[in-house]
């Protein structure tokens, strides 16, 4: 295949391919989004028409099968990131795939199987995008001892998103359609991953507080079919203890955060609504603010990344479908765990 022109296909151009895909693949030089299915007829062709994109499909397996595209992005809910991504990569297709990688854990060894069986091909899974500014800085004071031995490791996505009962159903409270996945749970522990060890045990508890939500694709009340309300414990490689707390029915909740607490120090992120780390070393008073300079400053960069990763100009550092791997077992291991109400240690037994 040659790389110095590639054409890209969308399937499920919606909100985030809009914000950010289509844009980033437009921002490389030699690319073009050539062809886009969406889930309707009339979305796609209003997608197509909005965005000047050449061919549509019906049909996502003709788009996959189309000789002309080089790369598919796959923008669809979960429920169809498993089979576009093995029929892409059978038709020699590079695949960048939406997170919340998979339904479940089985899915995304099924989809790193394939990948493998193609080295040829590059497939990368839309990372999250908590804590990018920062990322270099907190891993150079981690390297650098900066907190020491990593002791407890405090995690919050505490909103209040679905706090009203009168919130319409989404697609995420549809298990039909986001599988295991439950609220920001996997986006939020892939943040983490990269910089703390992997969790080895997990012993979680989830609730729905609102147990039916209106369907406004329908007009009917539909059960809810993922909990609003997740608690983790968990134990990581190395002897550290951590604590996840992702609620999205939580008034005036404190957002999004990591705490790394060490035997010398901390390091707090508060990663939205704010950007902005913090720290502090034994013998201060108090955590300070911790300046990120321009030129260790990361931001959003993905649709690059595998441009540039196809043409071996760079490679995929954030997020392989290995680490996809990781964070759906972990996320399974939650869901076993708060169904048996028992202790699931990793790496899963599928």
């Amino acid at each position: 295949m040659a790389h110095d022109f590639l054409r890209v296909g969308i399937i499920g151009l919606g909100g985030n391919s809009r914000l950010r895909h289509v844009p980033g693949l437009r921002a490389c030089a030699d690319v073009e989004v050539t062809a886009v299915c969406n889930r309707r007829p009339d979305s796609t062709s209003a997608a197509a028409a909005e965005f000047g994109i050449a061919k549509t499909y019906e049909h996502w397996q003709d788009l996959v099968a189309d000789p002309e595209i080089d790369a598919v992005v796959i923008g669809t809910w979960p429920y169809l990131h498993c089979p576009i991504t093995l029929a892409a990569l059978e038709a020699g297709k590079h695949v960048l795939t939406e997170a919340r990688m998979a339904m479940n854990a089985a899915e995304a060894h099924q989809m790193l199987a394939a990948s493998r069986n193609h080295p040829e091909l590059v497939c990368q899974v839309v990372p999250s995008p908590f804590g990018l500014r920062a990322h270099r800085v907190v891993l150079d004071l981690l390297r650098s001892g900066f907190i020491g031995e990593l002791r407890e490791l405090l995690v919050f996505a505490a909103g209040e998103q679905l706090a009203d009962a009168e919130t319409p159903i989404g697609w995420r409270q549809v298990r039909e359609l986001s599988g295991l996945n439950m609220l920001t749970l996997g986006i939020v522990h892939e943040t983490v991953m990269r910089w703390a060890p992997q969790p080895v045990r997990v012993l979680a508890q989830v609730r729905a507080y609102v147990g039916e939500r209106l369907d406004p694709a329908t007009g009917l009340w539909r059960r809810v079919g993922t909990p609003d309300s997740v608690q983790v414990l968990a134990a990581l490689s190395g002897g550290a203890h951590a604590v996840y707390h992702i609620s999205g029915v939580a008034r005036f909740g404190m957002g999004t955060q990591v705490h790394l607490y060490g035997s010398e120090g901390v390091l707090r992120y508060e990663l939205s609504p704010q950007d902005r780390l913090l720290g502090a070393r034994r013998g201060e008073t108090g955590l300070r603010e911790i300046e990120v300079p321009a030129d260790q400053a990361m931001a959003w960069d993905v649709e690059a990344e595998f441009i540039g990763a196809i043409r071996r100009q760079r490679q995929v550092e954030l997020c392989d479908f290995a680490t996809g791997v990781q964070y759906m077992e972990f996320t399974e291991a939650v869901a076993r765990s708060a169904a048996s109400g028992v202790a699931v240690t990793l790496p899963l037994e599928l």
